[in-house]
Order: C-alpha cells, then sequence, then structure tokens
C-alpha cells in the first residue's frame, strides 16, 4: 500500500509470501518445532471503531483521582503547581517537542540556545557555576553526584546519606552503585540525627554527604556547619533541593553545596503520573569534567555572531557508551526546556510569589490541623510547604475517607519511617484554595470524632 503507517491487506500479504515462495504464514514458520511456536492467542473482544475506543479510555481515566475534580495534598517529591499557559505552548512545538540530541550545532541553535538559558537560570536559582540537561529525575541527580565524588576521589569509597534523603533517591544510589565496592551509609537508623550519622560515619574514606534541605520530611535547616564539617574531612557537599523553595530561601551555594540535585518536576513539568520528569544537576566550575549529561555554551562564529553549541564532551559521550560518563541522548532536555519556559515567564519576582504562598498556606493549614483533638503537627520545627501530621489512627484508613469527599489526603509515612507511627505527610501549594485547606481540616476533624463516636458506642 501507498501509506506507510497503515496495515498491510490480504493482498499485500499474499504478494510477499509469492515473493518470498511460500504459499502461507505457516508454511513461512513450517522450520520451527510446533512446540516451540507462540501459543495460540487468546479470544479477543470484537473490533471497536475509534469513537468506541475513545470512549472506553475516557471511561479507564475516570477511574483516576484527577486534581480537577479533587484537592490534593500528596507531595513527597511531586507537587501540583499551576503550568503557565506559556509552557505547553512552547514545548508542544515541533521543532522542540520532536527534536533529538543536537550533534550538529549548525542546524540546532534554537534547541542549543533553550538549553544554555535552561543552564544560566538554574545556576542562579541553586547559586552553582555549571549546571548541566538533564538527567532523568531527581533520584538520578542524586547517583550520578555520588560517582561525580568518587571520580573526584578516587581513593575514597564512602557515601553518607541523611536518614531524611528521599526514600527513593537513597534506593536509585543503591541500585546505580551496586556494581562498585563502595559504602552507602547514614540510614541505618532512620531516627538518628544528621549530626550523630556525621559523627559515626564522616572520615577520611568519606567522598561526599548526601542531604536534603527541605529534607522528605519537609523540615528545613541552616546546613552551613555541615557543610562546614563535610569540607573539613576532604569530601564533598552534595544538597537535594526542592526548586520553588530557592524563591524564598538561601540558596545551596551560598551555604557551602559542591553538588546541588533535585527534581524539577515543579517547574513547569505536570504530574503525569510519575514522569517524565527532570533530574537538576549544578556543580562547580572545578567538577566540570566529572559532569554527566549535555553541557551547552555560547561562543561566537567566524563573522563574531553569537552562536551555541555543545561543549566538553567527545564523541564518544553519544556512540560509545563504554567510556561515556552519561548514556542521556533522548529528548530529555525537553523537560529542561519546560523549566526553562516557565522560570522566564514568572521571573525572580514571580517565583518569590509562588514560594511565599506554598509557604503561607502551608503553614495556614498546619496550624489548624494541630488544633484538631487527636492530632499534632510539630510547628516548631521551619517548614516550608511540607510537614509531618501525627494521626490518631492509620493514615491509610484517613485517606481512604478523605477520597470519597474527593481530597487526596498526604503521603503515608509508615512504610519508610515506620517509628514515626501514624503519621502523613501532608503537602500544600499555591493550587490549594483556603476552601480547599479548611475542607481537609475538617474532614480531618471528622474522621477523628467519628472513630471516638465509634469507640465509645462500642465501650457501651
Amino acid at each position: 500500500m501507498s501509506h506507510p503507517y497503515l496495515p498491510n491487506t490480504d493482498a499485500d500479504r499474499a504478494e510477499m509470501l509469492k515473493t518470498i515462495g511460500v504459499t502461507s504464514v505457516q508454511e513461512l514458520f513450517a522450520d520451527v518445532p510446533a512446540d516451540a511456536r507462540y501459543p495460540k492467542l487468546p479470544k479477543m473482544p470484537r473490533a471497536l471503531s475509534e469513537l468506541e475506543v475513545w470512549q472506553e479510555i475516557q471511561t479507564m481515566a475516570q477511574r483516576n483521582a484527577n486534581l480537577i475534580e479533587n484537592a490534593c495534598f500528596l507531595g513527597a517529591g511531586a507537587y501540583n503547581h499551576y503550568i503557565p499557559a506559556t509552557v505547553p505552548h512552547l514545548i508542544f512545538r515541533s521543532e522542540f517537542y520532536t527534536a533529538y540530541t543536537p550533534y550538529q550545532a549548525e542546524i540546532s541553535q534554537g534547541t542549543l540556545q533553550a538549553i544554555f538559558e535552561y543552564q544560566s537560570m538554574i545556576c542562579a536559582l541553586t547559586g552553582m557555576e555549571v549546571v548541566n540537561a538533564s538527567h532523568y529525575d531527581g533520584a538520578t541527580s542524586a547517583a550520578e553526584a555520588a560517582i561525580l565524588a568518587i571520580n573526584k576521589l578516587p581513593k575514597r569509597n564512602k557515601i553518607i546519606v541523611s536518614p531524611t534523603l528521599h526514600p527513593e533517591y537513597r534506593a536509585t544510589l543503591r541500585t546505580y552503585l551496586a556494581g562498585k565496592s563502595l559504602q552507602i551509609v547514614g540510614d541505618e537508623k532512620l531516627d538518628a540525627p544528621l549530626e550523630q550519622v556525621l559523627a559515626q560515619h564522616l572520615d577520611e574514606q568519606t567522598a561526599c554527604v548526601i542531604v536534603a534541605n527541605p529534607d522528605f520530611l519537609g523540615a528545613v535547616r541552616d546546613l552551613q556547619p555541615i557543610a562546614e564539617r563535610t569540607h573539613a574531612a576532604g569530601a564533598l557537599f552534595v544538597v537535594s533541593a526542592y526548586p520553588i523553595s530557592l524563591g524564598l530561601y538561601k540558596a545551596p551555594g551560598a551555604y557551602g553545596a559542591d553538588v546541588v540535585i533535585g527534581e524539577g518536576q515543579s517547574l513547569g513539568n505536570p504530574l503525569a503520573f510519575g514522569g517524565p520528569y527532570l533530574g537538576i544537576f549544578a556543580t562547580k566550575k572545578e567538577h566540570l569534567r566529572q559532569i554527566a549529561g549535555r553541557l551547552a555554551g555560547q561562543t561566537t562564529d567566524t563573522k563574531g555572531r553569537r552562536g551555541f553549541t555543545l561543549t566538553l564532551q567527545a564523541r564518544e559521550q553519544h556512540i560509545r557508551r563504554e567510556r561515556a560518563s552519561s548514556n542521556i541522548c533522548t529528548n530529555q532536555a525537553l523537560c529542561a526546556l519546560a523549566a526553562c519556559v516557565y522560570l522566564a515567564t514568572l521571573g525572580k519576582t514571580g517565583l518569590r510569589q509562588v514560594a511565599e504562598l506554598c509557604y503561607h498556606k502551608a503553614h495556614y493549614a498546619a496550624r489548624k490541623i494541630n488544633r484538631l483533638l487527636g492530632y499534632r503537627v510539630d510547628l516548631k520545627t521551619e517548614f516550608f510547604n511540607e510537614f509531618v501530621v501525627e494521626c490518631p489512627r492509620p493514615v491509610a484508613a484517613i485517606n481512604a475517607r478523605l477520597r470519597a469527599q474527593h481530597i487526596i489526603g498526604g503521603y503515608d509515612l509508615s512504610k519508610d519511617y515506620p517509628h514515626l507511627g501514624n503519621a502523613m505527610l501532608v503537602a500544600v501549594t499555591e493550587m490549594n484554595t483556603k476552601e480547599q485547606i479548611d475542607a481537609f481540616v475538617e474532614a480531618l476533624g471528622q474522621d477523628a470524632q467519628r472513630q471516638r463516636s465509634s469507640y465509645d458506642h462500642r465501650r457501651e
């Protein structure tokens, strides 16, 4: 047939079989033993029209708890932020949406400039000097930061991770480094303070210390003493940052970070059921040669005109993977472009406004929840937009009742931090209205009241 995307007709198949010299598909596979052939296909449902398929998919999609019909207080690394219309308008343009690795600078100037602008803005946000574009997610960036440290300090074999670093980051780190003779320590006791972890593990064998700020439990702290202690031991200090929080808080580079990593999903990328996401990776210029991923540089051509190119990367970075520091060669930079457009749209003032909204709304919610009988929030601990709530009963049961009221509750911490007991990690962003927060607090209070009434009734 003339159109390459339409399936072959019976006549097409007959013509191909005739050219091969067989009379049927069965004859084509005659040399394959019968017991080794693919088993008989199960009975399939009847064929559907395009309209019927669309209706079926819509029905399936409605099973999801979408964020249009539900208020969301679930974070834990992926956050519901507003995405300005400029972001999808630009990233879905075909020259960006279908672009591949920009090998040839002469025909990839738009993509290369977009990467360069992204790198520049993340440098400003993190207080670092060099940024790549980019890794697959925050967990991947954490693993790449550890690899950078090991390559920079090859005689050291220990990675210290904070117990409150994202659990998925810690798991990915161990998966990435499983083939190396390394120690990954620090999170043996999940309730151990960071100072205690360093006292136990920090020594001349330590390549890097990886912490989060805000950490996975939402706490924000002054990490400069930790940075100084790490540097005194000759190790690198790696900080995992929530980029929206940097609109309000000090950049990690200002308090001693050698590498800043993070999940960039909050910068103009949708939740999208878990991906694709954006792994932010920023560092100092002295570590430039250890960076994996793309680096776009600004230069001038022979006529003095400004131009952009991939820089400091040998060709094997893309085609001889055993010699490369990275194999990121797909259009992962599309997520970085979304972050670039998002940051350019908001600007410095807009990003601070978003951060302030998250901060104040979260603190409003925390104060109201803390007044509920049976619930407790540690209001003395500094936090940005996420905080731990001690609950009167298992979080899974509370969340089930919340869903019935079109509320997506917080993250159940029982699996990752069992020592916290019945604890919920609640996230609040600029997308949560005062009415949604009040309804969430009321629903929590009603659940606790219902349980007390049920308990009193059983006692009687």
